[in-house]
């Protein structure tokens, strides 16, 4: 049995797959944006492996996660599922980053850089990330007028370029990108077509299943099947590119292979 530890699991689609994780007898991680959400959890965190607590929008608080997850031990995977979708302006963080910018992809991005290395990597994408070309020209929002669309595709991009550009960097370790689609959940609304259920099932699968179709790398997955990323997601230049941005806005290093 594995140890994954999921971002964002206190509701919506991070809830349910630590649910379905659970179920077939893994041992799973939480990750609660505040005590109080993570004390809500009840029997969820009962029967949990531990809990990480801490705010994704604030870079000394995803720092604290790290090392919480860290302190825990070595995970067999990470399901990065925590994420905002439109925000109402730019914001600012205490760093003074876009909080779509900073929760969306900076955080995951330095999770990725400062907890152990597992066994798999699976980030949780958008098929909106195909709207985000172009992003490196203002990855923070400085100079444009706020869009939160815009802002919200930009960022589901970087992930799935950060999968596609840690699948080459780290061969080793099983990366992918999933876009779970329009989920019924609090952030895709009571009218989404997708169930719960169907929209947390891939990362699941990918995290733990021995399954020969879900040991792969580098591939981005909606509802079980392999499709093709927006273009640029697949570009190393663009990957290293975002990277080293990345590294620069944050201050932390991805480790080398």
């Amino acid at each position: 049995m594995a140890t994954i530890f999921i971002t964002g699991s206190t509701d919506g689609l991070g809830r349910a797959a630590a649910q379905s994780l659970l179920d077939q007898g893994h041992r799973v991680v939480l990750h609660a944006r505040s005590a109080d959400r993570g004390n809500a959890l009840g029997e969820l965190r009962s029967r949990a492996q531990g809990i990480a607590v801490g705010d994704l929008s604030s870079a000394a608080e995803t720092k604290a996660i790290a090392d919480q997850v860290n302190a825990i031990g070595r995970m067999d995977a990470i399901i990065h599922n925590a994420g905002v979708y439109t925000r109402p302006g730019r914001g600012a963080t205490a760093e003074g980053h876009a909080e779509t910018l900073a929760i969306n992809t900076l955080a995951p991005y330095m999770l990725t850089a400062l907890i152990e290395r597992p066994g798999r990597l699976v980030y949780l994408s958008s098929g909106l990330h195909r709207g985000g070309e172009g992003s490196l020209d203002d990855l923070d929002w400085t100079r444009r007028p706020w869009d939160a669309g815009t802002a919200y595709a930009e960022s589901k991009l970087h992930v799935v370029a950060l999968a596609f550009a840690l699948a080459r960097r780290w061969p080793k370790v099983l990366c992918n990108a999933v876009d779970p689609g329009w989920v019924r959940t609090k952030m895709g609304g009571a009218g989404a077509p997708v169930d719960i259920a169907t929209g947390a099932r891939t990362q699941s699968w990918l995290a733990a299943s021995e399954d020969p179709a879900a040991l792969v790398s580098g591939r981005y997955w909606h509802h079980l099947a392999q499709q093709q990323p927006a273009k640029q997601a697949t570009d190393p230049k663009f990957q290293d590119e975002l990277i080293d941005r990345l590294s620069k806005l944050t201050g932390v290093e991805l480790p080398e292979a």
